[in-house]
């Protein structure tokens, strides 16, 4: 067979079953092995090879299997930059297959003609260009064992000429052991010394991230067992069901009061799976005790008084058959009735359509007609702050987003690979205007792919997010502004379903629409194009309003920061 067709084939031999990219004549032999094995993996044509890849991310996130895409030599290879660096510092695994100039002209100046092996160096320490056919099956195979162990991305090059040479292959007999258990032993002492930090605090809380992902049941027995309010990292939102009363939240930019308010309180946090950066900034004469699995981790943003090398679940498993249930303190009350009035404010936002639609109410709707097992991708901007706070996900529902690379565009390549990933799962892509234009072109793929993704587009016309950021900087909001555009009409002339929401009322009559759709057996995409009002999300990154724990200069200094970006304040403060 061909060196290509045998690349296909150990793909297979990795449960890997649709692949994402454009042909191009630097990689159309690889392609070639590809349409040998059609039957078996999928070649999912996108429009832009960066969605290609960040749908490739989001697979990996999604499934926790390899993601894999590819592009040709030159401009296709670095379009892939985007989602491979979001791997990267997302820490999931993905291969990218990029295509060379034939051996014959490399070195010759020819079109297109680059070294690419040196472009990936800080990208990944697995960057390996085949010198011979023989080579390709095994340094694909060895490209997904790196991602797999490293947690992050690969990237193999082919030069074109030799993927399309015949080889003798012969299926590997050692792959595919990424189900492979290895039993770890928790320390008896190290559970022993966090029960007892745990039973000398007055106001605990606990900090779940990715890392607790798999641990939802005992993260719900810890927080009920020993009466403890329970903070995510933004990315880990769903590992304490979000409507439990003890779920207070992320804390930060993308979080909540309660969350702010709880951690701001505590007098020990017990971060769990995470290596949360912004520990650095809490308050001083707070204890922490951090459990985490990767030794490099511990203690790497904050000092940490107890420093735990262990998985979180199996760890929690042992620490909640510790002691007797401790009744609801005063301090789990007090954060509960929090998480009601913060719960009650959003409803309350939602309902405000005085100037406009409120951005609140479109998440709200969404929320309210979700199924349990949805899939939400995530863009980034002010419509991540919006939807962190309000999605469910409290049953088997799912989200992914750019968490530390941050890039825009990233919500519909995400919902392109959920709806691959979990067919039969509603599928939801919420973007701002800014960056649902990025990528918008492969609205195309999901037409021509049959994909029933609802699409919500937040129209503000504005960059909103960082119009926060030169505001509170005192800044010109200077290139922030931009025109709207007819996007549910953009949607119906690319063959899927737009649908234009401006207040309450049509927008209940949408997803009244959306619902008989999907009745139906719908195979379109659908577009929501939510004519939004301009308005900031509250920013909950740091909420000095408590005067048992603040001054009045700076709690009226908040306050008068927070009015700028007020509606119409802030309409007001932008004409000028």
């Amino acid at each position: 067979m061909s060196a290509g067709q045998a690349l296909a084939k150990v793909l297979e031999s990795w449960d890997v079953d649709h692949i994402y990219g454009i042909t191009a004549d630097s990689i159309n032999n690889t392609v070639d092995g590809l349409y040998q094995e059609r039957d078996q993996i999928k070649y999912i044509q996108v429009r832009h090879e960066e969605v290609g890849a960040l749908a490739a991310t989001a697979d990996a996130k999604l499934t926790g299997k390899v993601g894999v895409s590819f592009g040709s030599a030159g401009p296709g290879a670095t379009h892939l930059f985007n989602g491979l660096y979001d791997a990267k510092m997302d820490h999931v695994p993905v291969v990218a297959i990029i295509g060379q100039s034939a051996t014959s002209v490399m070195n010759t100046y020819y079109f297109q003609e680059m070294d690419q092996d040196p472009m990936f160096a800080d990208l990944t320490d697995f960057h390996k260009q085949a010198t011979n056919p023989e080579q390709i099956p095994y340094i694909m195979d060895q490209a997904i064992r790196y991602a797999y162990q490293h947690k992050g991305p690969a990237v193999v090059i082919i030069p074109d000429d030799l993927s399309g040479e015949e080889i003798d292959f012969e299926p590997f007999k050692s792959t595919n052991v990424i189900n492979g258990v290895s039993e770890e032993v928790i320390n008896d002492q190290a559970v022993d010394d966090v029960y007892d930090m745990l039973k000398a605090a007055k106001h605990p809380v606990l900090w779940v991230g990715l890392g607790m992902k798999n641990a939802r049941d005992e993260v719900i027995a810890f927080s009920e067992k020993f009466s403890v309010p329970v903070v995510s990292t933004a990315p880990a939102t769903g590992v304490m069901p979000t409507d439990h009363p003890n779920f207070m939240g992320s804390r930060g930019r993308l979080g909540t009061k309660p969350a702010f308010e709880v951690t701001q309180d505590a007098d020990l946090i017990i971060l769990a799976g995470t290596n949360y950066p912004f520990s650095r900034f809490l308050p001083s004469g707070i204890k922490f005790v951090q459990i985490n699995n990767a030794l490099a981790d511990l203690g790497k943003q904050r000092d940490v008084d107890l420093a735990v090398l262990a998985d979180g679940k199996k760890f929690f498993q042992k620490l909640n058959q510790k002691g007797e249930a401790i009744p609801t303190t005063p301090f789990l009350k007090a954060a509960q009735e929090d998480k009601r009035n913060w719960d009650a404010w959003l409803d309350k936002v939602a309902d405000d359509d005085s100037d406009g639609l409120a951005p609140e109410a479109v998440i709200r709707a969404i929320k309210e007609n979700a199924s349990d097992d949805a899939v939400f991708g995530l863009d980034v901007g002010n419509n991540l702050m919006w939807a962190i706070r309000q999605l469910p996900l409290n049953k088997n529902q799912k989200l992914s987003m750019s968490a530390w690379f941050g890039t825009m565009g990233y919500g519909l390549p995400a919902t392109i690979a959920g709806q691959l990933s979990y067919p039969d799962s509603q599928v939801f892509n919420i973007a701002g205007d800014g960056g649902f234009a990025m990528v918008m072109q492969d609205l195309l793929t999901q037409v021509q792919y049959d994909l029933p993704i609802i699409n919500v587009v937040l129209e503000n016309k504005v960059f909103g997010f960082i119009q926060h950021e030169k505001i509170q900087a005192a800044q010109e909001p200077y290139g922030i502004n931009f025109i709207g555009a007819d996007w549910a009409g953009f949607a119906d002339s690319m063959g899927a379903i737009g649908i234009k929401v401006s207040d309450r009322k049509s927008l209940a009559e949408a997803f009244a629409k959306i619902n008989e759709l999907q009745k139906s057996g719908n195979t379109k995409p659908i577009l929501i194009d939510a004519k939004i009002k301009n308005v900031d999300p509250a920013d909950t990154s740091f909420m000095p309003i408590d005067p048992s724990q603040f001054d009045q200069d700076t709690i009226d200094n908040y306050n008068r920061i927070s009015n700028l970006f007020d509606q119409p304040a802030l309409q007001d403060l932008l004409d000028e």
